[in-house]
C-alpha cells in the first residue's frame, strides 16, 4: 500500500513582491494531524506563505502540494481564519449567519441553505462556546467572541486543513486562552497550521515549530529560546546546546 501525501509539501519555494525578495529557499513538511506554529519577525514572510499555501498567490520558483495536489487546485477542504479586527463590524449579519459562510462551498446551484448546512453551522458555534450567541449581531460581539465565530465559520466547511493567522493578536489574555482551548479539542483531529507571535502557544500546544524569516526553519518547540518575545528576535533562537542553557 502506497503512503498517503502529506498534507502539505514545499519544495526550494522562493517569492518576491517586484523587486523585494520575500521567501527564498522554503522547504519542508507537515503531516496529517500536526499542529504546526509558524512564528518569526513582522515582514518575515509568514502570512505570505499562508496565501501560497492557499493558492492565493503563486511562487517565482519551487513546489507547492497541498494533498499531493499543486496549491490551489486540491480537492480537500481548507479552511482559513483571519484575523478578527480586519472585518468590517458595521457589516449588518448574525453570528448564525456569518458561520453560515463556511458552508458556501456545499451550496447547491439554486444557492440555498440547507438543514444539513444549518446543522454543521449549529455545531460549529457550539464548539466555540458562543450557542447563547447565534442570532446577536456579529458586530456587537467582543474582540475574543468574534474571533470564536471565525474559528466556528472554518470548522463549518469540515476541513481538513486549518490555517489561522494569528488568530489571539487582537484580544486579552482570557479570551486568547479560549481561543487555544478551543484549538486544543481539535488537536490530531485535523491539521492545523497556526501563524503566532505568542511563545507559550507554540511551546505548550504545537508539535513543531517552523521560523520563518525570509528563509524557514523547523525546530522543536523546546529549542526556541525563552527570551523570545513580541517582535523581537535575537540570533539564534535555537537553545544553545554547547553551553546548556537558553540563548
Amino acid at each position: 500500500m502506497s503512503k498517503a501525501p502529506s498534507v502539505l509539501q514545499l519544495n526550494r519555494l522562493h517569492f518576491s513582491y517586484e523587486d523585494t525578495l520575500v521567501l527564498k529557499d522554503i522547504s519542508f513538511q507537515i503531516e496529517e494531524g500536526e499542529f504546526v506554529g509558524i512564528i518569526g519577525p513582522n515582514g518575515g514572510g509568514k502570512t505570505t506563505l499562508l496565501k501560497l499555501i492557499l493558492g492565493f498567490l503563486r511562487p517565482n520558483s519551487g513546489e507547492i502540494f497541498v494533498f499531493g495536489k499543486e496549491a490551489g487546485k486540491s480537492s480537500c477542504t481548507i479552511a482559513y481564519v483571519p484575523q478578527s479586527a480586519r472585518f468590517d463590524k458595521q457589516f449588518p449579519i448574525s453570528v448564525l449567519e456569518l458561520v453560515l459562510q463556511g458552508r458556501l462551498a456545499h451550496l447547491p446551484w439554486y444557492g440555498q441553505f440547507s438543514k444539513k448546512d444549518t446543522a454543521a453551522a449549529l455545531v460549529a458555534i457550539e464548539q466555540v462556546g458562543l450557542m447563547d450567541h447565534r442570532k446577536k449581531a456579529f458586530g456587537s460581539l467582543s474582540g475574543g467572541q468574534a474571533q470564536r465565530a471565525l474559528i466556528a465559520r472554518a470548522l463549518a466547511s469540515h476541513p481538513q486543513l486549518l490555517l489561522l493567522d494569528e488568530p489571539t493578536a487582537s484580544v486579552d489574555q482570557e479570551a486568547a486562552a479560549e481561543i487555544y482551548s478551543i484549538l486544543k479539542t481539535l488537536q490530531g483531529k485535523i491539521t492545523i497550521v497556526m501563524v503566532t507571535h505568542h511563545l507559550q502557544a507554540a511551546v505548550e500546544l504545537v508539535d513543531k515549530v517552523i521560523c520563518v524569516e525570509q528563509t524557514a526553519r523547523v525546530i522543536e518547540p523546546r529549542q526556541i529560546c525563552e527570551h523570545f518575545t513580541l517582535g523581537l528576535y535575537h540570533g539564534p533562537l535555537l537553545v544553545l546546546k554547547k553551553h546548556g542553557r537558553a540563548s
